[in-house]
């Protein structure tokens, strides 16, 4: 994807949606032209009034301008009442996740800011680390204000480096201007930021594959409990959320948790950026309302290539179960309508499938890339996982047994909840899903050792 392409995408995020007789506008995406992404740009857009909010009185310092300032358990309730929930995929409640940091606890403690965007299909933090880094740094100090921490961690993908430099000249900008470091706009709160440079391996994405690897160990989960909140980097607490969750953190501060949960829906607030890609006629990044309409998200993408129809859609990444055309037109892009219909949110990243695509040949590309991806940790997944590929493999050149539709489901029902981490289930949800829904394409495949979707044209 070329710069031009990005900044189109950004224009049209730009554009406000009418969601139930309102008009939103982007919070995170609102504003960006691909070169105003300085502190000096973001301060003109009201980039660090949270962070000056906040710290207008600290406990011992007043700001000149008289204000108050909020105590960091008022910061975090505000998020709270804001039903900001972690955009990484699980969609747990953000407030109540900086609520379990002990705050008594004396010892360090870590902030972590998951960035490792490698799951098929996402593409929407590497853009705002690129585009909109300052938002991410100041809802970081928010964070780590309102838990009581004094050094944080970016941990950025791998294969993104120039967002990874980006985001150090977003640091050297902030710390040259005060924001970060010791003594923060002279108060008594200091926070040290860091980013760190992964090496591209998917399952660093899981929480706890990213800790050990930005300790400096191999990239493979730990056995949960215990839990990132007790012991997380270097054995001391940690919180850590999402790109876009802590990049929402500033607006929701200044605005307040009720005017962000109302930009959304019921259990879900706020608003939410969708990596469109797959057969539309304009992929890319659309912040819209959470519970905004598939069909509308899909208007806005162009709708499908060519004239062509939606034969299904993967909601929320390529981990999450693929839903066909009539399910997913009655869905609102919200986590619990999208798990209502049988799938996941997820990370946001929507890949629609026209009816030109073979639904088998689409599950042996990501089940060869799970394969790729494992670990190799837990023998479930280990083996599993290259199972499934071989399993799928044989169907799509011809060499399927009439047994194979079952025995993949087997295989994917015995790795599910069987492994460390959520990649085994990452694996294996796709493959059940493509049955469920699909499973006369594979009968298909198996009796006529070919396609049953005559090729693109």
């Amino acid at each position: 994807m070329n710069t031009q392409q990005v900044l189109a995408q950004f224009q049209t995020t730009g554009l406000e949606t009418c969601f139930h007789g309102r008009h939103i506008k982007p919070i995170i995406l609102a504003d960006l032209n691909g070169a105003n992404w300085h502190l000096k740009d973001y301060e003109a857009r009201g980039g660090y009034q949270a962070l000056r909010k906040i710290l207008g009185k600290d406990g011992s310092v007043a700001a000149a301008d008289g204000s108050i300032g909020l105590t960091p358990e008022q910061v975090t309730a505000i998020v709270k009442e804001s039903s900001l929930r972690g955009r990484g995929g699980a969609g747990f409640p953000t407030g109540l996740k900086w609520s379990f940091m002990p705050r008594q606890y004396t010892g360090a403690k870590y902030l972590v800011c998951n960035s490792d965007e490698g799951e098929p299909g996402t593409c929407k933090d590497r853009e705002i680390l690129q585009f909109n880094p300052h938002m991410v740094i100041e809802g970081m100090i928010i964070g780590a204000y309102a838990m009581g921490i004094a050094v944080g961690y970016n941990y950025i993908h791998g294969e993104i480096f120039q967002t990874y430099q980006r985001f150090e000249e977003a640091l050297e900008e902030a710390r040259a201007a005060g924001l970060l470091g010791d003594n923060i706009l002279g108060s008594q709160f200091s926070f040290q930021l860091h980013a760190a440079h992964g090496y591209g391996a998917y399952v660093c994405g899981e929480e706890t594959g990213l800790l050990e690897s930005l300790e400096g160990k191999k990239g493979q989960p730990r056995y949960k409990p215990p839990f990132p909140a007790s012991f997380g980097l270097y054995g001391k607490p940690t919180t850590i959320n999402n790109t876009e969750t802590f990049a929402a953190v500033p607006w929701i501060i200044r605005n307040g948790g009720a005017a962000y949960q109302a930009c959304g829906c019921p259990n879900s607030g706020g608003t939410k950026i969708y990596s469109v890609s797959g057969d539309v006629e304009l992929p890319g990044n659309y912040e819209v309302p959470m519970g905004t309409p598939f069909a509308k998200l899909l208007e806005l993408a162009g709708g499908v290539r060519q004239g062509r129809q939606l034969k299904a859609v993967i909601p929320g990444g390529s981990s999450s179960p693929v839903l066909p055309a009539a399910l997913m037109m009655d869905c609102t892009m919200d986590y619990d309508s999208v798990a209502k219909a049988g799938s996941m949110l997820g990370s946001g990243a929507v890949i629609v499938i026209d009816d030109s695509r073979c639904m088998v040949k689409s599950l042996h590309r990501l089940s060869y890339f799970y394969m790729h991806e494992s670990c190799g940790q837990c023998t479930p997944c280990r083996e599993g996982t290259g199972w499934l590929w071989r399993i799928v493999e044989r169907i799509e050149n011809g060499q399927g047994r009439a047994s194979d539709m079952d025995l993949l489901d087997n295989v994917a029902e015995n790795i599910m909840g069987r492994t460390i981490c959520a990649l085994g289930d990452a694996a294996a949800m796709p493959v059940r899903a493509m049955l469920k829904h699909f499973r006369p394409e594979f009968e298909y495949h198996v009796a006529h050792k070919t396609c049953m979707v005559p090729a693109y044209v």
